[in-house]
């Protein structure tokens, strides 16, 4: 039974929804957790290879191994859940916030005094990517044919292309091979991979699956169901290139070609969003610019390591259960209480956007600040240097970048000179020829 009042609802119970729900409970704050399927865990149940939960526990666990180690603690705490409930709307109010949810017992309201998004992301389908041809069935994400796989025990396919080389493709790649599928090829447009290099070596190498880098699927044909894609050489700008099309035989094409932050219900509500990230703008707490609102996982930035993840989630489910305890009243944010984030034309992201300058100033606040970030491109012996008004506070080298492989931060901002109009800039450059 939903109560009509919460100091923090959660909405998600992916791994950053329980891991947030979980801090926030310790915290001492009333929580509910809302979850739109019949069982919690989100993405991770679908996800039965290993290599979760390397950073956090030093150990490989499969996805549902890693997500019953927190399902386990929920179902011991204070954390009310809410399963096969759906959030309709969001209402801001004066002192926090009005959900509309819908399940199987009907339209409820409740109100909190904090709330964390914890959506998870979507992938991008084959209308996001110029693919032309008709809406032939064979066409599946790769997330989706995950789950047509690993949940519902169906194959998807005898004989399929896979479109793009993002992590979730390249284990799809592996896993249809393991069931006795023919994968003909991973195409990719780019012209280096873009998942880690792990599963490249893992899923692709040791089973003898062919990598195409700088091609993409310009076409498909088939009447009802698939039976042939048509792939191209792409330019240095992904453009296809006339006179190199080449038709493949197969039954499915298998898309993964990028993941996208849920964002429907920030907007919902106001929040800005990054064009970077794509997910909403936030301080070192996973706060939005919108008081008592949190994002955090994959909603706020695509992450590629389930542990940074969970430790988002952690950051917010505090931080919601303290700001529900300090009584503050909602308003819009006083950009005077806020350094600005910058990440120069060699990064492609840098998260978190802006520092809270009251929680780096209030007395007992651990001034540590963790960061994440991505490299715009492939980049060999590389220093990273960070300026505080154009003063350096902070250089480090790194053997090597990528964007698939997301990076850890940790900066201590004690005893610095951080002021409402301070810029903290992070930026990139090559060491080769040094």
């Amino acid at each position: 039974m939903i109560d009509a009042n919460y100091d923090a609802a959660v909405i998600g119970a992916g791994p950053a929804g329980l891991a947030a729900a979980l801090a926030s409970d310790s915290a001492g704050a009333k929580t509910l957790l809302v979850e739109r399927e019949a069982s919690l865990g989100g993405i991770l149940k679908q996800c039965i290879h290993d290599g979760f939960g390397l950073v956090r526990f030093g150990e490989k666990l499969s996805g549902p191994e890693y997500a019953h180690r927190f399902i386990n603690k929920i179902r011991s705490s204070g954390v009310a859940v809410s399963a096969l409930t759906y959030v309709t709307k969001i209402k801001n109010l004066h002192t926090g916030f009005e959900l509309t949810l819908v399940n199987r017992d009907g339209v409820f309201k409740t109100t909190c005094k904090s709330l964390v998004l914890a959506c998870g992301c979507r992938e991008r389908t084959s209308r996001q990517t110029g693919i032309h041809g008709r809406h032939s069935a064979g066409v599946f994400t790769a997330g989706t044919a995950q789950y047509y796989t690993n949940i519902l025990g169906k194959m998807p396919a005898k004989r399929c292309v896979i479109l793009g080389s993002g992590d979730i493709g390249l284990i799809m790649a592996r896993r249809l091979t393991l069931e006795g599928a023919d994968v003909a090829g991973v195409y990719e447009a780019k012209p280096s991979v873009s998942g880690l290099m792990r599963n490249v070596y893992q899923c692709l190498e040791d089973y003898n699956i062919p990598l195409h880098t700088s091609r993409t699927v310009t076409r498909i044909f088939g009447e009802g169901r698939l039976n042939a894609v048509e792939i191209s050489s792409v330019d240095e700008n992904m453009a296809p290139i006339p006179g190199t099309e080449k038709i493949i035989e197969c039954d499915a094409l298998i898309l993964s070609v990028g993941l996208i932050p849920e964002n429907e219900l920030a907007e919902s509500i106001g929040i800005p969003l990054d064009n970077r990230t794509k997910g909403p703008v936030a301080d070192q707490d996973c706060m939005t610019m919108i008081h008592g609102a949190f994002c955090c996982g994959n909603a706020l930035h695509v992450s590629d390591l389930v542990d940074y993840v969970s430790e988002s989630g952690e950051t917010a489910g505090r931080a919601a259960a303290r700001w529900a305890d300090s009584g503050c009243v909602r308003g819009s944010q006083d950009q005077d209480n806020y350094a600005q984030i910058k990440a120069d034309n060699s990064l492609m992201y840098v998260v978190p956007q802006i520092i809270n300058l009251e929680r780096i100033y209030n007395p007992g606040t651990d001034v540590k600040i963790v960061f994440y970030f991505r490299s715009k491109d492939e980049m060999g012996k590389t220093l990273l240097t960070v300026t505080l008004d154009g003063k350096e506070i902070f250089k480090r080298i790194y053997p090597r970048l990528r964007p698939p492989e997301m990076e850890r931060l940790e900066l201590d901002f004690k005893n610095l000179n951080i002021k409402g109009s301070s810029i903290v800039e992070f930026s990139l450059s090559s060491t080769e020829a040094v």
